[in-house]
């Protein structure tokens, strides 16, 4: 007995496959259900989305209704993609998006490259808690509310079947995975007409006036009317079975293939006009339907209308955004992944964004605390401005207003925006303007405002792509600011754990320098300290904690808190080395400590080092010349409870200058590190009698000048004043 449909009609499903049933037959199942549900639902394509084994990524396997081509930019999708076939099986939910800019507001990145008018679902295949899959079903677009669509019950009822069927054949040990590439469904034929039938509708078409010729679902010459061969500038023989914008070298430069695209998704007429070189313009006419497009060809003028152009009734909107369009949107796309933080989002905007778009001038708001931030601008008036910077999200302007609909607005001319808002200020040079809200993951995180220098109707195709970019703005503004805020609580928390001053001893010039390498949370894991003992003694170390985490800056703040206790007692550096590194130890932070310490008698002018694999300090003599002091080596802290740390005792006279350091003031990649210290040492020799701060400043800059920072820096630099 085969199954029964909700409705009492057989569907094409029967009987569950055997064990023996070859994969063609499996596929050949699958496609009957694809087909099926297109037909069951009345949508005009349709396409499955099989989970691949590793069940993190989905992938096309079949089309109906359109080709597979279409969708290549989800051919393979991971479920945690934004995309509405994932986010259907992710959220085992139905995904329904109506028109254009619903499509650009939720999911930006496809609607740039899916630009058409239709309307879309995307359901879940699933079975008890295995899911198998998406089935995603296209259908016209619509510009009123509550459009037509499949009906969910409908939609639903197929993806049981597809999930019937799949785990069926899972059970039996004959699962069916996505095969290598995507498979597009026959067509069948409309209608099937005799010879003779044929030929008269040839003939019929022969006596209108212009051109006429077909294209299939992939844009392929079915038919061409020797007027339209004759208009396209070629022959019949030789255009059909071709593509026109590959067959007709003129057409690779006219929208043809973009309105083709556009009307066939769309299913909506499209009119355009293009140039066959030298001087003859032509008008189309396109009419798609299930089987593929009729093309009317006249001789027209320039332009998009003409009076000599065929009487046209009925609204044309199929037409694509312009693939010259969608190329840049997405580069731009690209540049805002790039964006690190808020500034880098503003500059892109106003630099690149703005004059890509031919506006005169953008605003740029973000959303802080329930009010609006003015956070970025080009052209704008700054006084205007400040009316809305720092307005509750309640204001009724546009800008806010975007934001609490989540719907954007265009207006045209000024006399539509005081229509809409009445309170508006006509500013001179201002005649149009597009606000964007913009949202992400259902949170707003501001808006976004152009405003153009003459009067601008915004077409369908130029909202859906202002529409989609304001969710590609959201999506980069609201990573900046994430970005922004770790990094200032990343500085934040690392000012905290180093000294906000050094101490001042009497006979010592001392200053540090600390600059972060690291990006966003990372919190490097450097610390020096200075630590006056009493009027003749101090103690100095500096030391590098492995790891760039809040784990190696807390155990960092730790370390420096017990070095700067046994300083202050006086402890001896080897000892002071050999205590601190019991403890780590016993903490057993599995993080290990590089560490130099220094012990400062002012009164007998000699110092005390000893090291726990830390890089060795630099000494320049009163004399000029510097030296790297190789000291006996000590294990990092961390490693063996038992370990010694041998010191050395070196003279301090009067002009001496000693210089602590971490190795990313010295660690450059292809440099050896020995030539690296001896470099620094050069460099210390050559800044001669300058105060400390000024030396520590030289140091940094020369290092920042000569490689790029792949490390924190920490530097501590101690001199000994002169006698007299």
């Amino acid at each position: 007995m085969c199954a029964m449909r909700e409705d009492g009609a057989v569907p094409p499903y029967g009987p569950r496959p055997s064990s023996a049933a070859s994969g063609s037959t499996r596929r050949a199942e699958l496609d009957r259900l694809l087909e099926f549900a297109v037909h069951d639902t009345g949508v005009f394509a349709g396409a499955v989305f099989l989970l691949v084994p590793d069940g993190e990524t989905l992938q096309l396997e079949v089309t109906a209704g359109l080709p597979a081509e279409y969708l290549t930019p989800w051919s393979r999708v991971a479920l945690s993609s934004p995309v509405a076939v994932a986010e259907a099986l992710r959220l085992r939910r139905l995904v329904w998006v109506s028109d254009p800019e619903e499509f650009a507001r939720r999911y930006p990145r496809t609607a740039i490259a899916l630009p058409y008018h239709c309307a879309a679902a995307a359901a879940p295949i699933v079975t008890g808690t295995t899911v198998w899959g998406t089935l995603l079903l296209l259908w016209p677009g619509s510009d009123t509310a509550g459009a037509a669509g499949p009906g969910p019950d409908r939609v639903a009822a197929a993806c049981r079947r597809l999930g019937r069927f799949l785990r069926d054949a899972a059970d039996t040990g004959h699962a069916v995975h996505p095969g290598p590439t995507p498979r597009t469904l026959p067509q069948p034929p409309v209608h099937s007409r005799d010879p003779a039938e044929a030929l008269a509708a040839a003939d019929l078409v022969e006596r209108l006036p212009g051109g006429s010729c077909s294209l299939d679902l992939k844009g392929t010459f079915t038919y061409v009317s020797a007027t339209a061969a004759a208009l396209l500038g070629g022959s019949v023989a030789e255009l059909t079975g071709t593509h026109p914008w590959q067959a007709l070298p003129w057409c690779a430069d006219s929208p043809i293939e973009d309105c083709f695209r556009g009307a066939l998704v769309s299913r909506r007429p499209a009119y355009f006009t293009a140039l066959r070189p030298p001087d003859q313009w032509l008008a189309f006419e396109l009419y798609p339907d299930g089987s593929g497009v009729s093309v009317r060809i006249s001789p027209t003028g320039p332009g998009p209308a003409s009076p000599a152009g065929p009487a046209r009734t009925g609204t044309f909107l199929g037409q694509a955004i312009p693939l010259g369009e969608v190329y840049q949107v997405l580069h731009l796309a690209a540049a805002l992944s790039e964006a690190v933080g808020v500034s880098d989002v503003v500059d892109l905007i106003t630099e690149e964004i703005l004059p890509a778009f031919g506006a005169r001038t953008v605003a740029l708001l973000a959303e802080e605390d329930g009010r609006m931030r003015v956070i970025g601008r080009r052209g704008y008036d700054p006084e205007l401005l400040e009316l809305f910077d720092g307005a509750p999200l309640t204001c009724l302007a546009p800008p806010f207003r975007v934001l609490a609909t989540g719907r954007p607005c265009f207006f045209a001319t000024f006399e539509e925006l005081s229509r809409a808002y009445p309170p508006a200020i006509r500013q001179e040079g201002l005649h149009a303007w597009a606000f964007l809200p913009l949202i992400t993951s259902g949170r707003p995180v501001g808006s976004c405002v152009f405003a153009f220098d003459s009067p601008h109707p915004f077409a369908e195709q130029e909202r859906v792509v202002f529409t989609a970019l304001a969710g590609l703005i959201a999506q980069a503004l609201d990573r900046a600011r994430l970005y922004d805020a770790s990094k200032e609580l990343a500085q934040t928390l690392q000012a905290a754990l180093l000294p906000d001053s050094l101490p001042d001893v009497p006979g010592l010039d001392a200053a540090a320098r600390y600059l972060p390498a690291a990006r966003g949370m990372d919190i490097g894991g450097d610390f020096y300290d200075l630590v006056r003992v009493d009027d003749t003694t101090a103690a100095a170390f500096i030391g590098d904690v492995q790891g760039h985490n809040v784990t190696a800056a807390a155990l960092m703040g730790r370390i420096r808190l017990s070095l700067r206790s046994h300083a202050a007692t006086g402890t001896a550096p080897a000892q002071a080395l050999t205590q601190a590194n019991r403890q780590l130890v016993d903490l057993d932070a599995g993080r290990f400590v590089s560490c130099l310490y220094a012990h400062l008698d002012l009164a007998r002018r000699r110092a005390v080092l000893a090291t726990a694999g830390h890089p060795p300090p630099i000494l320049r003599h009163p004399d000029g010349h510097a030296e790297v002091l190789h000291l006996p080596p000590g294990l990092l802290l961390g490693i063996d409870p038992d370990a010694d740390y041998p010191a050395t005792e070196i003279p301090l006279t009067p002009g001496t200058v000693l210089a602590l350091y971490t190795d990313g003031l010295v660690e450059t990649p292809g440099v050896d590190l020995d030539d690296a210290m001896a470099g620094l040492a050069t460099q210390l020799a050559q800044a001669r009698c300058r105060p400390m701060d000024r030396l520590a400043t030289t140091l940094i800059d020369h290092a920042r000048r000569t490689a790029p920072m792949t490390d924190d820096i920490a530097l501590l630099l101690i001199g000994l004043a002169t006698a007299g």
